[in-house]
């Protein structure tokens, strides 16, 4: 996108539209622009083909907004997560077209010119163990869909009701990622990883009774899977996951 917008300011050069001072201040900011409360990295579409991505907690919403301006007015995608109701409303306030993906809790501004799309091996499924694991599962497919791979959803097929997953088994096979969210002992992992033959993401949640210490037993059973396929993300990590779904299924 950076080069995109390089290439842009070049011609306007020639055409003297742009005198060469105010081109050179505006490559100033090419490779981050100084906020004082963040120094926003404007040239990592350029090195992992994705835009930064703002982490909201810990930020208020002006500082996510303006975060997201000075993205978006170099031509990126604004993905926001963790995003409360009051920073989405801040974000659609500034930007009309904005989605706020609330179980997912993450925001996105749409590029004002959307890229072309990278092509994609096939599709991502997200499986999630419970219903209580959903937030986890829909920030990880949220995050693989909004970074351009098609995902399909297969929620609440913990191993309590083993038959709930058997008998999805044609779209677990489907799929040529699978990222799998589970809480409790967080034994889906290995159960999903025993059936396929393609990568298998964990994603321990902190759902669970006490003995799951927030989420610790069920990333020491994904760590200890003996399916073959699984790694692991960091408890509730669905954006990671996600993230990490979507370049392996990149085709390129």
């Amino acid at each position: 996108m950076e080069t995109s917008r390089l290439r842009e300011l070049l011609d306007q050069v020639r055409a003297g539209a742009v005198d060469v001072d105010s081109a050179l201040e505006q490559l100033r900011a090419l490779p981050y622009e100084n906020l004082d409360y963040a120094q926003v990295d404007l040239h990592r579409s350029l090195r992992t083909g994705n835009a930064e991505v703002i982490y909201c907690p810990g930020k208020s919403p002006e500082q996510v907004v303006g975060i997201a301006s000075s993205l978006h007015s170099r031509g990126s995608k604004v993905l926001a997560t963790r995003a409360t109701a009051e920073t989405a409303a801040a974000l659609k306030e500034a930007f009309p077209a904005a989605v706020y993906h609330e179980p997912a809790r993450l925001a996105v501004v749409p590029a004002a010119k959307p890229p072309a799309p990278r092509a994609t091996r096939g599709s991502v499924l997200v499986v999630s163990a419970g219903t209580a694991d959903q937030c986890i599962a829909e920030e990880a497919a949220v995050t693989a869909q909004e970074l351009g791979s098609p995902v399909e959803r297969l929620y609440d097929v913990g191993v309590a009701g083993l038959h709930r997953l058997l008998d999805r088994l044609d779209r677990v096979h489907r799929a040529s990622v699978l990222v799998v969210v589970a809480g409790m002992e967080g034994a889906l992992a290995s159960v999903v990883g025993g059936l396929v033959g393609r990568p298998v993401i964990a994603v321990p949640t902190s759902v669970g009774y006490g003995a799951n210490f927030n989420g610790l037993a069920a990333l020491l059973t994904m760590l200890n899977s003996c399916a073959t396929g699984v790694s692991v993300v960091n408890i509730d990590n669905g954006f990671g996951a996600g993230y990490i779904a979507h370049l392996i299924n990149l085709a390129d």
